[in-house]
C-alpha cells in the first residue's frame, strides 16, 4: 500500500473534509490505486530524455497587442448592480 488510512484522514482534516469511516476506506483504496499507477513512471528509463515544462512545444500562444476601441461606458455599466453614470459603485474597502 502506498497510502494509509491515517494519511487519508490527515489530508481530509487539512482540507476540512469530514469523512466517514467508509469514505476513508474507499478513498484510501482510490488514492492507493492512483499512486500505484503513477509509480509505474519510475520504471521508465528516461536517460537522454530532455526535461520539459509542458507536454507540447507551444511558444507564446498569446495574440499580438492591438489598439482597438473599448466597450462604450454605458454598455459596460448596463448590468452593474450599482453605478453612478461614470463607474461601478462598490463598498468602501479600508
Amino acid at each position: 500500500m502506498k497510502i494509509t488510512q491515517e494519511e487519508v484522514q490527515h489530508v481530509a482534516k487539512l482540507a476540512r473534509l469530514d469523512l466517514t469511516a467508509v469514505e476513508v476506506e474507499r478513498m484510501t483504496g482510490h488514492l492507493d490505486a492512483i499512486l500505484s499507477y503513477a509509480a509505474k513512471l519510475d520504471e521508465l528509463d528516461t536517460t537522454g530524455v530532455a526535461l520539459t515544462t509542458h507536454p507540447q512545444q507551444v511558444v507564446n500562444a498569446f495574440r499580438n497587442d492591438e489598439v482597438r476601441p473599448s466597450l462604450p461606458r454605458d454598455r459596460a455599466l448596463a448590468n452593474a448592480p450599482e453605478q453612478n453614470g461614470e463607474s461601478f459603485v462598490v463598498p468602501r474597502v479600508i
